[in-house]
């Protein structure tokens, strides 16, 4: 797997993979009407750009040349980095790859001489699990306004070792 920073350029590509990956993700945990708003506010041509605008920087996941997955990372606070988004098609999960974006993560946070990355989970996510498993823990249980909605978060962290 290969990791590429994303351009403008991508934008299309990333939304394309936002749409694949959300439909098949979300579609137990939310109702279509705030899946069909998240993704239009979110991975729209103008969502990615006020993204990157505010700091997100976007990483394209490829094998054999396909882009396969996404994820998004920002350095908030001195001492964390945050994922932001980080979304794979449903054809891939369960293969490693989810694992191997996070290892992405850490070796980021980790070039930075951060130590903890950070993200937030819908409560009712079934990536909950996984990133449990991949040592994150829960730090807070929040509920975000979202425009009309409100999101039912973990946030998550985990402390990356140093060796």
């Amino acid at each position: 797997m290969q990791f590429v920073e994303a351009q403008e350029a991508d934008w299309p590509i990333i939304e394309k993979l936002a749409q694949q990956s959300w439909w098949h993700g979300y579609a137990n945990v939310l109702s279509d009407q705030q899946i069909q708003f998240m993704l239009q506010q979110l991975y729209s041509e103008e969502g990615i750009r006020k993204a990157m605008q505010t700091g997100q920087r976007f990483y394209l996941a490829t094998e054999n040349h396909n882009s396969i997955g996404f994820m998004a990372l920002q350095h908030k606070q001195p001492d964390i980095l945050r994922i932001e988004k980080l979304y794979l098609l449903p054809q891939v999960q369960g293969k490693g790859y989810g694992r191997a974006l996070l290892d992405f993560a850490q070796q980021r946070a980790l070039a930075l001489q951060i130590h903890t990355i950070e993200l937030n989970v819908n409560r009712k996510n079934k990536a909950y699990f996984f990133y449990l498993k991949q040592g994150f823990h829960i730090v807070e249980e929040i509920d975000i306004p979202y425009f009309n909605f409100i999101l039912d978060d973990y946030i998550m962290q985990k402390t990356i070792p140093t060796t």
